[in-house]
């Protein structure tokens, strides 16, 4: 019986042993992919973020064009009726909408937000922009 139970106590501790190995192992695994995924998704992003911010330098000039032509254009309508003041206004307040999400492009940017994120917010500026400018066009 003494026999039988050492046998038993050998194959127990060697199974104990055996499984132990693999569980060190595959914490190795674990950590390792896991540091991977992280270096990796911070090149991407930062390759992203580059490309964003050559968009933000875009539509920053394309908002500063436009405004030096609101402001060009601002005494002529002021000297007019006053629907002419109100055209001009309503104009002027869709030059501060584009300008009001350029700077929420920044924001996002600056705080590190997700690509994706970041790109919807582009999108939307942009759009904000291309109605500044039609409401431009359309003094």
């Amino acid at each position: 019986m003494r026999k039988s139970r050492l046998g038993l106590f050998k194959s127990t501790s060697m199974l104990i042993s055996v499984v132990g190995i693999i569980m060190i192992i595959s914490t190795i695994i674990v950590v390792a992919y896991v540091g991977y995924s992280i270096v990796s998704s911070g090149i991407t992003n930062e390759i992203s973020s580059g490309t964003q911010y050559d968009e933000l330098a875009e539509l920053k000039a394309s908002y500063d064009n436009l405004s030096v032509q609101f402001d060009g254009v601002k005494a002529t309508y002021y000297s007019g009726s006053s629907d002419d003041i109100q055209t001009y206004n309503d104009a002027k307040i869709e030059l501060s909408r584009a300008n009001s999400a350029i700077e929420n492009v920044q924001s996002a940017l600056d705080a590190g937000k997700p690509s994706n994120e970041v790109d919807s917010r582009i999108v939307f500026a942009k759009e904000k922009l291309e109605a500044a400018y039609n409401a431009y066009n359309n003094l």
